[in-house]
Protein backbone atom coordinates (compact mmCIF):
# COMPACT_ATOMS: atom_id res chain seq x y z
CA UNK A 1 0.00 0.00 0.00
CA UNK A 2 1.24 3.45 -0.77
CA UNK A 3 1.26 5.84 2.16
CA UNK A 4 -1.36 8.56 2.21
CA UNK A 5 0.02 12.06 1.68
CA UNK A 6 -2.11 14.06 4.10
CA UNK A 7 -0.90 17.36 2.70
CA UNK A 8 -2.67 16.50 -0.55
CA UNK A 9 -5.98 15.79 1.18
CA UNK A 10 -7.59 19.10 0.38
CA UNK A 11 -11.26 18.24 0.88
CA UNK A 12 -13.12 18.34 4.18
CA UNK A 13 -14.95 15.08 3.46
CA UNK A 14 -14.31 12.02 1.32
CA UNK A 15 -16.85 9.43 0.22
CA UNK A 16 -16.47 5.79 1.18
CA UNK A 17 -15.62 5.01 -2.44
CA UNK A 18 -12.76 7.50 -2.45
CA UNK A 19 -11.42 6.13 0.83
CA UNK A 20 -11.68 2.53 -0.35
CA UNK A 21 -9.78 3.48 -3.51
CA UNK A 22 -7.00 5.12 -1.45
CA UNK A 23 -6.38 1.80 0.31
CA UNK A 24 -7.29 -0.46 -2.60
CA UNK A 25 -9.96 -2.29 -0.59
CA UNK A 26 -13.69 -2.88 -0.95
CA UNK A 27 -16.14 -0.41 0.54
CA UNK A 28 -17.62 -3.28 2.54
CA UNK A 29 -14.32 -3.64 4.41
CA UNK A 30 -14.40 0.03 5.38
CA UNK A 31 -17.99 -0.39 6.63
CA UNK A 32 -16.96 -3.51 8.57
CA UNK A 33 -14.02 -1.73 10.21
CA UNK A 34 -16.38 1.12 11.11
CA UNK A 35 -18.48 -1.35 13.11
CA UNK A 36 -15.46 -3.02 14.71
CA UNK A 37 -13.30 0.00 15.64
CA UNK A 38 -14.78 2.73 17.81
CA UNK A 39 -12.23 5.29 16.54
CA UNK A 40 -14.01 5.32 13.18
CA UNK A 41 -16.99 7.62 13.37
CA UNK A 42 -17.58 9.15 9.93
CA UNK A 43 -20.27 11.76 9.64
CA UNK A 44 -23.32 10.89 7.58
CA UNK A 45 -25.16 13.29 5.34
CA UNK A 46 -28.96 13.51 5.11
CA UNK A 47 -28.99 10.59 2.66
CA UNK A 48 -26.95 8.47 5.08
CA UNK A 49 -23.77 8.52 2.97
CA UNK A 50 -20.60 8.31 5.01
CA UNK A 51 -18.33 11.35 4.92
CA UNK A 52 -14.77 10.65 6.04
CA UNK A 53 -12.50 13.40 7.33
CA UNK A 54 -8.69 13.28 7.01
CA UNK A 55 -8.66 12.24 10.70
CA UNK A 56 -10.87 9.25 9.85
CA UNK A 57 -8.56 8.39 6.96
CA UNK A 58 -5.56 8.44 9.33
CA UNK A 59 -7.39 6.01 11.64
CA UNK A 60 -8.16 3.74 8.69
CA UNK A 61 -4.50 3.82 7.67
CA UNK A 62 -3.48 2.72 11.18
CA UNK A 63 -6.00 -0.11 11.09
CA UNK A 64 -4.90 -1.10 7.59
CA UNK A 65 -1.24 -1.26 8.62
CA UNK A 66 -1.98 -3.29 11.73
CA UNK A 67 -4.36 -5.77 10.11
CA UNK A 68 -3.21 -6.05 6.51
CA UNK A 69 0.53 -5.37 6.71
CA UNK A 70 1.51 -6.48 10.21
CA UNK A 71 -0.96 -9.38 10.36
CA UNK A 72 -2.74 -8.42 13.59
CA UNK A 73 -6.08 -10.02 14.38
CA UNK A 74 -8.99 -7.60 14.80
CA UNK A 75 -8.80 -8.02 18.58
CA UNK A 76 -5.05 -7.45 18.53
CA UNK A 77 -5.48 -4.35 16.38
CA UNK A 78 -8.16 -3.02 18.74
CA UNK A 79 -5.83 -3.48 21.70
CA UNK A 80 -2.97 -1.82 19.83
CA UNK A 81 -5.18 1.13 18.92
CA UNK A 82 -6.30 1.53 22.55
CA UNK A 83 -2.77 1.07 23.86
CA UNK A 84 -1.39 3.73 21.55
CA UNK A 85 -3.98 6.23 22.88
CA UNK A 86 -3.04 9.07 20.61
CA UNK A 87 0.43 7.84 19.73
CA UNK A 88 0.70 6.84 16.11
CA UNK A 89 1.63 3.11 16.00
CA UNK A 90 3.20 3.72 12.61
CA UNK A 91 5.71 6.08 14.18
CA UNK A 92 6.46 4.08 17.33
CA UNK A 93 9.97 2.76 17.23
CA UNK A 94 12.06 0.69 19.55
CA UNK A 95 14.48 2.99 21.33
CA UNK A 96 18.10 2.59 20.30
CA UNK A 97 20.57 0.95 22.68
CA UNK A 98 22.41 4.26 23.04
CA UNK A 99 19.20 6.04 24.09
CA UNK A 100 18.41 3.35 26.66
CA UNK A 101 21.94 3.44 28.11
CA UNK A 102 21.87 7.23 28.28
CA UNK A 103 18.50 7.20 30.05
CA UNK A 104 19.65 4.53 32.53
CA UNK A 105 22.80 6.54 33.32
CA UNK A 106 20.65 9.58 34.07
CA UNK A 107 18.47 7.53 36.39
CA UNK A 108 21.55 6.08 38.11
CA UNK A 109 22.93 9.55 38.74
CA UNK A 110 19.63 10.67 40.27
CA UNK A 111 19.53 7.59 42.51
CA UNK A 112 23.11 8.21 43.71
CA UNK A 113 22.20 11.81 44.55
CA UNK A 114 19.12 10.64 46.45
CA UNK A 115 21.19 8.13 48.40
CA UNK A 116 23.54 10.88 49.60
Amino acid sequence: MKRINYEKLNKLYYSIGEVAEMFDVNTSLIRFWEKEFTVLKPKKNTKGNRQFTPKDIAAIEKIYVLVKEKGFTLEGAKKAMKKSSGIDPLEQETPSVDNVISRLEQIREKLIRLKK
